[in-house]
């Protein structure tokens, strides 16, 4: 199938392929939401050690186990000429499963074993996240030939936005499961809960309508593969600057999985406080990823991964300033705008560097690149609480992601607007 062949093919299916694919970050969304990395998975981790380091650790292992492999398959998805295939066995097997595994474990061994049930949760969610830094090279580019740039902030904003409203009646049912059954039976629920809404979304990802990719590079072994990634950072500066920026942003994030924490330590929340705090978050996710998505589409998406940064600092300062559950509300809602901003613009933005042939490779190579930043920030964030305190830590949290938006705002080219963006047609605008 020849380009315009392809361009014709992806404009008759795009209605199509933009419901299944919200079907599929929806739910999926939803799923997230049901055992948040921001208050469900801390608050059970804190429960079954008082190590904040291992709080951490549930940050970290995302950061690492996902980002870190995404490099070993670019190449490999490059060569695919459909990539559904190969990103429907990944996610399902290695990325989905985990979490039903994870709700048995608690179920059975929360309460005899603690610290293995702990050890059990990270090497989980370690697989799970590794499958999905395996498939995203893959998955990203399925997104990119089956939605045009000019829709791409409206289906993200909307399904991360759709994903969250649901979240808010997950935040509710987990809230209950919490009150209702004793511990560990309510944090199991959310699991087998999480478990079934992913495998609705798996489906929405197999109802994909893929086009063959008429231009494919050719496969090369990994060593010279590797050797040819240093070249892209030499000849794309304005790439390499977005990523310093983003790597002190990421860091500024440290504070994000304690805020929960801190709330259950000092200002003593109970079960259904976590489960309105969670509301807040996904509220907030709710509303301002619609507003971002069609800020990124209008505008580009470098002013939205601003506009996250500034949000992320702001609360950092609000959870310093928090005395009470109520007032950890504008810390949380903060929050959801700052990860909003994020899930819309901070990989959307990255297809928009390079050219179609090229996109596994700079997915994998910013994902990569991030790592250590990302993996890093919150077990920085758990020494820096168990050395200083929960406030000091909080403050310092705040001024490094400041420091990361003002190095986005004044040394990094929004790429759309800079004659960067690849992809985007006439017939699109």
């Amino acid at each position: 199938m020849d380009e315009a062949n392809t361009r014709q093919d992806v404009e008759a299916n795009l209605p199509w392929n933009l419901a299944v694919n919200l079907l599929d970050i929806t739910m999926m969304m939803f799923a997230l939401n049901l055992v948040s990395r921001e208050t469900i998975l801390p608050l059970l981790v804190s429960r079954l050690t008082p190590s904040r380091v291992a709080v951490g650790l549930v940050s970290a292992v995302y950061s690492l186990a996902y980002l870190l492999p995404q490099l070993l398959t670019a190449s490999f998805a490059e060569g695919l000429r459909r990539k559904k295939p190969f990103v429907m066995l990944v996610g399902g097997l290695g990325e989905r499963f985990p979490f039903l595994l994870m709700g048995v474990a608690v179920w059975w061994l929360a309460e005899p074993a603690p610290a293995v049930t702990v050890a059990v949760i990270l090497f989980l969610l370690a697989v799970s996240d590794a499958s999905n830094g395996v498939a995203t090279p893959a998955w990203f580019d399925l997104i990119a030939k089956v939605i045009p740039v000019y829709r791409r902030g409206v289906w993200a904003g909307l399904g991360h936005s759709l994903g969250a409203l649901l979240g808010m009646a997950g935040a509710a049912l987990a809230a209950w499961a919490l009150s209702r059954w004793p511990f560990p039976r309510g944090f199991s629920l959310c699991f087998l809960a999480a478990f079934g809404a992913m495998v609705i979304s798996w489906i929405g990802l197999a109802l994909n309508r893929e086009p063959e990719t008429p231009v494919v590079k050719p496969r090369s072994r990994l060593r010279q593969y590797l050797r040819q990634l240093p070249g892209i950072l030499q000849r794309d500066a304005n790439y390499a600057r977005f990523l310093v920026a983003r790597s002190v942003s990421s860091l500024g994030g440290m504070a994000a999985g304690f805020y929960i924490v801190y709330a259950s330590e000092h200002l003593y929340v109970s079960g259904a406080e976590v489960g309105l705090l969670t509301a807040v978050l996904t509220g907030s996710q709710a509303v301002m990823n619609v507003a971002w998505g069609a800020v990124a589409d209008r505008r580009g998406h470098k002013g939205v991964l601003l506009a996250a940064s500034l949000a992320m600092a702001l609360a950092s300062m609000a959870a310093w300033a928090a005395t009470s559950a109520g007032s950890l509300w504008v810390a949380f809602a903060l929050l959801g705008a700052s990860l909003a901003g994020n899930a819309v613009s901070g990989m959307n933005i990255v297809l928009e560097f390079c050219p179609p042939e090229d996109r596994p490779t700079y997915i994998a190579l910013t994902n990569t690149l991030l790592a250590p930043t990302t993996a890093l920030a919150p077990l920085v964030g758990g020494w820096l609480a168990t050395r200083l305190g929960y406030r000091a830590m909080f403050a310092l949290a705040s001024a490094v992601a400041a420091l990361g938006a003002t190095i986005l705002a004044f040394w990094t080219r929004e790429p759309r607007h800079a004659g960067l963006s690849q992809g985007i047609v006439p017939s699109e605008r």
